[in-house]
């Protein structure tokens, strides 16, 4: 479905399926838990899902004659990261605009975790004062032209790489790796559980996997905490997507799956319940997830595992997304683990 596209590789490959035994076992059995390493992905800067999307976006920013990478994201995206390693590796400049979407006071907050390693990797980072936001920044649009007074050439990258023209198209692609992974390992996945904000992870994922009818198997977990308008951009997005590989299906609103439970108490913010999956799945497979994405995916997944929504013998693949490095900020919270 990407042939068309150009790539530019950013990633090892395709990503590992590894069985998450022990985590089965303890939810008592019943579903089979695999997770898709998306946080192996890359020897850039710990890797992470945005690099799918970046792959097919970073040749249009190339073929532009840009000199400077420019995105948003909050004081601890992960996004930016990527961005700063992508600009890193292929030789550009990169302003990066960090808002204060978490109301977060750890005392070292704003100087580790992924700002610190933007920072290590040469990005100019622009500390802004602005609440959160999945739309169109005015301070991103502002610094765009802060570039341009300079005499530079900037490349426009959204939050998340998602609203961007082709920020879909990279998990159309994890949707058809997951096919090829599964002829080698003889079944296939009933569900897919990811974690939802920006939206165009989602978005690309139930394009991808609308092949063979499964785009509402892939369960959003909310982590926005605004979740009539995430529901909304994934719509988009995905339906601009499908148009784009030309998938000949129409995407309606009922084929996004979102459920809105987990996101609480407000992006970014761990509740009692997020940390106690992070400690769960830390405990009992070595892996670890975040306090924003993915530790509230992984809560999500354990409590419909709990409530039984899932069939009994169904195989959910969890997709880790990555993020690992933002629970350094979190370094209060976890004081005693």
């Amino acid at each position: 479905m990407l042939e068309k596209f150009e790539r530019y590789p950013l990633t090892f490959g395709p990503t590992p399926i590894e069985k998450l035994d022990r985590l089965g076992k303890h939810l008592g059995g019943k579903v089979e838990i695999y997770a898709k390493r998306e946080d192996c992905n890359s020897g850039l800067a710990f890797g992470g899902n945005k690099l799918r999307k970046l792959e097919y976006i970073i040749p249009e920013a190339i073929a532009s004659k840009a000199d400077t990478l420019v995105s948003i994201g909050g004081v601890q995206s992960n996004h930016t990261r990527m961005v700063a390693a992508v600009a890193a590796k292929i030789g550009m400049k990169c302003l990066l605009v960090q808002e204060s979407w978490v109301p977060h006071e750890d005392a070292v907050y704003d100087r580790v975790g992924n700002i610190l390693l933007s920072r290590i990797m040469g990005a100019e980072v622009h500390i802004v004062d602005e609440g959160f936001d999945i739309g169109i920044r005015r301070s991103w649009e502002q610094a765009l032209a802060d570039v341009k007074s300079r005499g530079g050439t900037p490349y426009a990258i959204p939050a998340g790489a998602s609203v961007h023209k082709y920020g879909g198209l990279g998990y159309v692609g994890f949707a058809e790796e997951v096919r090829a992974q599964e002829k080698q390992l003889g079944f296939a996945f009933d569900y897919v559980v990811v974690c939802t904000v920006t939206g165009s992870t989602h978005a690309g994922m139930l394009v991808g996997f609308c092949r063979d009818g499964r785009q509402r198997n892939v369960i959003g977990i909310d982590a926005s905490a605004t979740p009539a308008q995430t529901k909304a951009q994934v719509l988009d997005i995905a339906r601009h997507t499908a148009k784009l590989i030309d998938l000949g299906l129409e995407i309606v609103e009922d084929d996004v799956v979102l459920l809105e439970e987990y996101a609480y108490p407000c992006y970014g913010i761990p509740s009692e319940q997020t940390k106690e999956a992070i400690r769960l799945c830390a405990r009992l497979e070595g892996m670890i997830t975040d306090p924003v994405y993915e530790g509230k995916s992984m809560q999500g997944m354990v409590d419909l595992i709990k409530k039984g929504f899932f069939p009994e013998g169904s195989r959910v693949l969890y997709a880790h997304l990555g993020g690992a490095p933002a629970i350094n900020g979190y370094s209060y919270t976890f004081r005693e683990g």
